[in-house]
């Protein structure tokens, strides 16, 4: 199949690998990928197999689900728990811990919790359920932000007026700045994500090798894209000449997608968010604009925060750290023996593009 079969060329990939190992430094050198596809990927074909053990592939903050805070989910949970409302949400949102509940004990209880596959499913739903208060969690980095801005635009055009939007929207550039300043993970360079930078487009990290001196490359999710964007970070840190390079030039462009640009850009505002595990990142969240206050359901409900800080307390559950990438999910003590994704503890098991997911269905 074009585009798949020839970017998992066996040949080609034991190429590149030779490549990667001929160049690699002896000392041990940090790569962060920030996208759970990346991780995915990476385990799934094994790859960390094929390049030597000099060069430690950590996974960083890229699944949305794990790094929704405690008060996002906490927030959810109250609104379920008021019967005239619906909570629309897609599916692996539905076990991540709050302090109290999940929103799957919550459907169990009420049946007020659906799950969706796409944003505009929560369109039709609220067409079909004119007498409820239907909510669609907002939950996810650049990559989904427009499909959900272009549903309530349609529910805008349309005038649906029992639709709401609660968001906990995360932008990727600012907490790779808050990566790069942690002196103790020690990163030497950035697997920077496809789908995002399609969205955003190379430009948006421009600042990251000349202010943290780190190497950076956009890369694709095949092995021989992965690999490729390896070989590139590694001949950047040999000449310690910190650069942006895009190895997925066929769908990743230096301006990205102006018309997702557009919609993110009419409907959101830059705000200070809260990160499972990382903590408050300045002007890394999205929420909406006053014009659109109406479908804003935090304006709407006025729903309280919960006091207390992203503390994650879960007794013992360390994905906070693992988020971080300061600590691999084997090294929970929990891994595999409380936690599994038939019976998680934590967000990273939850998610498919979990961490500790990905390790445990690959490792």
């Amino acid at each position: 199949m074009r585009y798949i079969d020839e970017f998992r060329d066996k040949r080609l990939v034991f190429k590149l690998a030779d490549k990667i190992r001929a160049s690699a430094p002896e000392e041990e050198i940090k790569i962060m990928e920030v996208c759970g596809t990346h991780t995915q990927s990476f385990h799934r074909f094994g790859l960390g197999k094929l390049i030597p053990e000099s060069i430690k592939f950590i996974s960083g903050p890229g699944c949305p689900v794990c790094v929704s805070s405690e008060k996002y989910i906490e927030g959810a949970i109250s609104l379920a728990q008021d019967k005239q409302n619906m909570i629309l949400t897609f599916a692996d949102m539905l076990r991540v811990p709050g302090r109290r509940s999940t929103l799957e004990k919550e459907r169990s209880r009420s049946g007020n919790v659906v799950a969706l596959y796409s944003p505009l499913e929560a369109l039709n739903f609220a067409r079909a359920h004119p007498g409820k208060k239907c909510i669609f969690l907002g939950v996810g980095f650049e990559t989904t932000i427009p499909a959900i801005g272009l549903t309530l635009l349609a529910a805008k055009k349309e005038r649906i007026r029992n639709l709401f939007f609660y968001c906990s929207f995360k932008l990727i550039p600012p907490a790779l700045g808050y990566l790069a300043k942690d002196k103790k993970l020690g990163i030497s360079g950035f697997l920077l994500p496809g789908h995002v930078s399609a969205i955003i487009g190379t430009k948006a990290y421009a600042a990251i090798p000349k202010k943290y001196k780190i190497a950076c490359c956009v890369a694709g999710f095949e092995p021989l894209d992965m690999l490729e964007g390896i070989l590139l970070l590694i001949e950047q840190i040999n000449k310690e000449k910190p650069l942006l390079e895009n190895q997925y030039k066929r769908l990743v462009r230096k301006e990205g997608n102006p018309r997702a640009q557009k919609v993110i850009s009419l409907l959101f505002q830059a705000v200070d968010a809260e990160w499972r595990g990382l903590g408050v990142i300045p002007q890394s969240g999205l929420k909406l604009k006053k014009e659109f206050s109406a479908f804003d359901a935090e304006a709407v409900f006025g729903i309280k925060p919960v006091k207390g800080g992203n503390s994650l307390k879960t007794g013992g559950c360390r994905c906070s750290e693992v988020i971080k990438g300061s600590l691999g999910p084997q090294d929970c003590p929990f891994f595999r023996v409380r936690c599994s994704p038939e019976n998680p503890y934590g967000p990273c098991m939850i998610s498919r593009e979990g961490s500790c997911n990905v390790h445990y269905r690959y490792g």
